[in-house]
């Protein structure tokens, strides 16, 4: 099982992190599409380190488009000899068309669609065969040798698919070499919904789980005493009350049994009540979705609940955690 860690996405500390990272052990550093661009500080990280891989912990594909996003995944494979791995997520509708300004519409089809013709650019350039892509939502028929970027010999970068739903995981299945795992899952639904899921995806086009990587950010909920693990608590609560608050992640709820705290939620968070929605989170909710452990308990932990599902986890904390914590975490995967 791989361990991953999160490279900031402040320009000024990109490369600090992933420098940092990858001296302590980390088998790939990842960003995220939130308050920065998600592409900047993977350019940065890919100078100052020799083997980290790399990797979008989501950019957000439906604010853009496949040629846009071939061209920044083909150059950043090329420049970090091979290491980047293309994570893309949908968003939701809200975010899409007020955020972004941009359509939205049947996400999984058009996600599916989204990575067939990344695939279609990008052996475009790399076998120099004529692109021919039409699709329901989008087609790319036109590419003059005047925009074909340089050959680079470490072929086009992984695809990892974020997914929530079965339609975008049978999708993620079908067309992704990967997918990353919403920390707002649980290791039954995980079992009983997810894996199913990709299980049909493969069939329909072929395929085994074999080539297949499935990353994950398990919540954790650590500390070295017993009033930061309380707080480490609290601040995990608000952080699963927020995700379990949007309408298109309710399925993970109602397979516990848990669906009518969504709508509850929602209404909260519409009225900006954050601290009430985390106390709407009791133990078994907060257990179900998070590892709660001492620092040094948590690897065994993951490894029991997901050691057989899951190719690559990282550590999904919000709240500070200390150096010697994390270094106490990563070495237990290291040592198992």
């Amino acid at each position: 099982m791989k361990v991953d860690g999160g490279i900031s996405g402040d320009l000024t500390k990109a490369a600090a992190t992933a420098r940092k990272l990858e001296a302590e052990g980390y088998d790939g550093g990842w960003s995220a599409e939130t308050s920065h661009d998600p592409f900047f500080p993977l350019l940065l990280a890919a100078e100052h380190t020799q083997r980290l891989e790399l990797g979008t912990g989501i950019a957000v594909a439906f604010a853009r488009n496949p040629m846009t996003v071939a061209n920044v995944g083909w150059d950043l494979q090329a420049f970090s000899g091979g290491r980047f791995n293309l994570g893309l997520g949908s968003q939701i509708k809200a975010h899409i068309e007020k955020r972004f300004s941009m359509p939205w519409s049947h996400p999984a089809p058009r996600m599916r669609e989204f990575v067939l013709a990344l695939r279609a650019i990008w052996e475009a350039w790399d076998q120099g065969t004529p692109l021919r892509f039409e699709g329901d939502f989008y087609t790319h028929k036109l590419m003059t040798p005047f925009f074909v970027p340089e050959p680079q010999p470490h072929g086009a970068p992984k695809v990892f698919l974020a997914a929530v739903g079965e339609g975008m995981t049978e999708a993620c299945g079908e067309v992704a070499d990967g997918m990353l795992v919403h920390a707002f899952t649980t290791e039954r639904y995980l079992r009983e919904v997810t894996l199913p899921s990709l299980e049909r995806g493969f069939a329909r086009a072929g395929r085994t789980r074999g080539d297949f990587e499935l990353s994950c950010p398990v919540f954790v909920v650590t500390g070295s005493t017993e009033e930061q693990m309380q707080d480490a608590a609290t601040r995990t609560r608000e952080q699963i009350a927020f995700y379990a608050s949007t309408p298109a992640y309710r399925p993970v709820l109602d397979l516990h049994g848990w669906g009518d705290l969504q709508p509850e939620l929602n209404r909260l968070s519409k009225e900006g009540k954050w601290v009430e929605m985390g106390k709407a989170i009791d133990d078994e909710i907060l257990h179900a979705f998070a590892v709660v452990e001492e620092p040094g308990k948590v690897p065994a932990r993951i490894i029991e609940r997901y050691g057989d599902v899951l190719d690559r986890v990282s550590f999904y904390t919000r709240y500070d955690t200390t150096d010697a914590e994390l270094t106490e975490m990563l070495a237990g995967f290291h040592a198992a």
